[in-house]
C-alpha cells in the first residue's frame, strides 16, 4: 500500500507568491535605481547648460564693458581687467586697432577722393568665464569714424 499522501494543488503552489514577489521586487528597484541614475544626469546636463549660458552672457557683458570705457586708441591694444560681473562669472576684454579704411564722401562719388573721413576699425575680443569652469569667447567688431589723415 502507497503511504504517500496525495498533495493537493494548492499545496503545491506554496512559496510561488514569495517567488513572485520577490522578482517584483527586484524589477522595481532596478527601475528605480534607473531612474535616479538618468535625473542625476540630467540634472548635471542642465547645470552644464547653464554654466555656459552665464559664461556667454559674461563675455557679452566684456563687450559692453569695452565699449562702455570709450577709451580707444590707434598706438596699442587697451584691456578691461578681469571683473566680477555676478555670481560666479567674470569678464574681461582686449580692444585693438586693425586698420584704417577710407570713408567715401561726396568728392569721392564725383571721382575725387580726398581722405578728409576715415574709418578706424577696432575688434574687440571678451572672455567671460561662468561656474564649472565653462568658458565663452566673443570677437566684436566696430568702426569710428573720423577726420583722415594728409
Amino acid at each position: 500500500m502507497n503511504t504517500t499522501p496525495i498533495r493537493t494543488a494548492r499545496e503545491s503552489e506554496a512559496g510561488a507568491a514569495l517567488v513572485v514577489g520577490l522578482i517584483l521586487m527586484l524589477v522595481l528597484t532596478v527601475l528605480g535605481v534607473s531612474g535616479m541614475n538618468m535625473n542625476t544626469l540630467e540634472l548635471t546636463m542642465a547645470s552644464n547648460t547653464q554654466s555656459q549660458q552665464d559664461a556667454f552672457q559674461a563675455a557679452e557683458t566684456g563687450i559692453d564693458l569695452a565699449l562702455a570705457t570709450r577709451d580707444f586708441t590707434t598706438t596699442a591694444a587697451t584691456s578691461i581687467a578681469p571683473t566680477d560681473v555676478g555670481g560666479d562669472t567674470t569678464a574681461e576684454a582686449t580692444v585693438q586697432f586693425m586698420q584704417t579704411t577710407p570713408v567715401p564722401d561726396l568728392s569721392f562719388s564725383m571721382g575725387v577722393g580726398t581722405g578728409s573721413v576715415q574709418a578706424f576699425h577696432f575688434d574687440i575680443t571678451a572672455v567671460g568665464e561662468g561656474p564649472r569652469n565653462a568658458r565663452a569667447t566673443h570677437t566684436q567688431s566696430f568702426y569710428i569714424v573720423g577726420p583722415g589723415g594728409p
